[in-house]
């Protein structure tokens, strides 16, 4: 199973991105879909994630600003509004299948400037 991120950049704060992932190869069963992120000099943390009936969790402090979706086949987006630079971050795709497997992809870098 191969993730590729696509979206991230330079943004100004109060901006917005969208951050998308594609999902392919072989793929069986995906429990969930979702973001994770990693700031400089701080552990990889939850940012959202979508299941396969698309109910969604979000980390508690970005309830509000951030939106996962996800589309009929293997693709999750991640709208970002009113960024802070507190959002800067690597941004990565990750995939759980129902049997325990899980997927990363290599990362898009999202900063936002003050």
């Amino acid at each position: 199973v191969q993730l590729v991120e696509s979206g991230g950049g330079l943004v100004q704060a109060g901006g917005s991105l969208r951050l998308s992932c594609s999902a392919s190869g072989t793929i069986n069963s995906i429990n969930t879909m979702g973001w994770y992120r990693q700031a400089p000099g701080k552990q990889r943390e939850l940012v959202a994630t979508i299941a396969s009936n698309r109910s969604s969790n979000y980390a508690d402090s970005l309830k509000g600003r951030f939106t996962i979706s996800r589309d009929r086949w293997h693709t999750v987006y991640l709208q970002m509004n009113s960024l802070s630079p507190e959002d800067t971050a690597v941004y990565y795709c990750n995939l759980k299948s129902r049997y325990g497997m899980e997927f990363w992809g290599k990362g898009t870098l999202v900063t936002v400037s003050p």
